[in-house]
């Protein structure tokens, strides 16, 4: 038992002395912990007591020639190397507790880069502006007066998707047809591969200007044409009565040939803008990118609203 306890004295030593040599010998520490800790008397004392313990693993007294028993008195000399003991390490623990908590701060790690853009074109290459509204609200009319005056290229997703229908050997035209013959929405991939690829043999051309006619027609599609190919600078959204669209379209479909200016598809057209597309008009509203243009009244008085709110947001 004496051997553990000279161990344990030992070991709680060359713990503690450190600490207490450290203080010690700083004056500013020793003026405000007190004797306990800035006195290095304390710590040579216990270790003393304890080397004169062991010599070659066995227990000596001073004169190393003669063993002797240890008198009564150890165990009062143990108790009180412990009590020692346990007073200078409670007066350390609370040296450290008077001190002011120090944060534990990690390392910071590298900054990610900032991700580089991702989209086709940037908005100093190319300016796009989306013409929105519901089917014969006259979108294609007013583009194509944009055009002639301010050297735009109209591009019509319609227009598109049709040519991309009827081209020879195309892998999407009968899924094309089949969307549009129901009036329903193309999927994306499709529409958007066939604007990129037409702004980018424009842009290849020298052209900058891009109307983007009748897209995006859903949340997804305005999403995406934003993330991937170039954010839009604002939205011309016709805004017209469906009894003035529906007699417009009727009209047309007299000698426009195509398969959806039909009464049938003409009503699942409106019912497909009213729900997909006019979600895609207030998402922009609310970042004040709409100009909003009555347009049942004739063309010509259409088209001066058009022009002064491209004239405003232009120059």
């Amino acid at each position: 038992m004496a051997y553990l306890f000279d161990l344990l004295v030992e070991d709680t030593l060359s713990l503690l002395g450190g600490k207490m040599l450290k203080y010690s010998r700083n004056p500013l520490v020793a003026a405000t912990k007190g004797p306990c800790l800035s006195s290095p008397i304390l710590f040579t004392s216990i270790r003393g007591y304890s080397q004169t313990r062991f010599h070659n693993g066995k227990k000596t007294s001073k004169n190393t020639n003669q063993t002797s028993k240890e008198p009564n008195g150890g165990h009062k000399k143990k108790l009180l190397i412990l009590g020692l003991l346990a007073i200078g390490t409670t007066a350390l623990s609370l040296s450290y507790q008077k001190n002011n908590p120090i944060e534990f701060i990690e390392p910071q790690k590298e900054k990610k880069q900032k991700k580089m853009s991702t989209t086709a074109f940037t908005p100093d290459q190319v300016s796009v502006i989306f013409v929105l509204g519901g089917p014969g609200a006259g979108k294609g009319t007013q583009c194509a007066k944009l055009v002639a005056d301010y050297g735009f290229v109209h591009l019509s997703a319609g227009d598109l998707l049709r040519a991309e229908q009827n081209r020879e050997g195309s892998e999407f035209g009968t899924l094309i047809k089949h969307y549009i013959t129901e009036g329903l929405i193309v999927p994306q991939e499709i529409t958007l591969a066939l604007l990129k690829n037409a702004i980018q043999e424009n842009y290849d051309k020298g052209m900058k200007k891009f109307l983007v006619d009748g897209f995006p027609r859903k949340m997804d599609q305005a999403l995406s044409f934003e993330e991937q190919i170039v954010p839009s600078k604002f939205i011309l959204f016709f805004d017209c009565p469906e009894d003035v669209m529906l007699e417009r379209l009727l009209d047309r479909g007299k000698t426009s040939g195509r398969v959806d200016d039909n009464i049938e598809s003409i009503k699942k057209r409106f019912k497909t803008f009213e729900e997909t597309s006019m979600p895609v008009v207030k998402y922009f509203e609310d970042q004040h990118k709409v100009i909003k243009i009555r347009c049942d009244s004739p063309v010509d008085d259409v088209y001066k609203q058009v022009k002064a709110a491209v004239d405003e947001r232009i120059n």
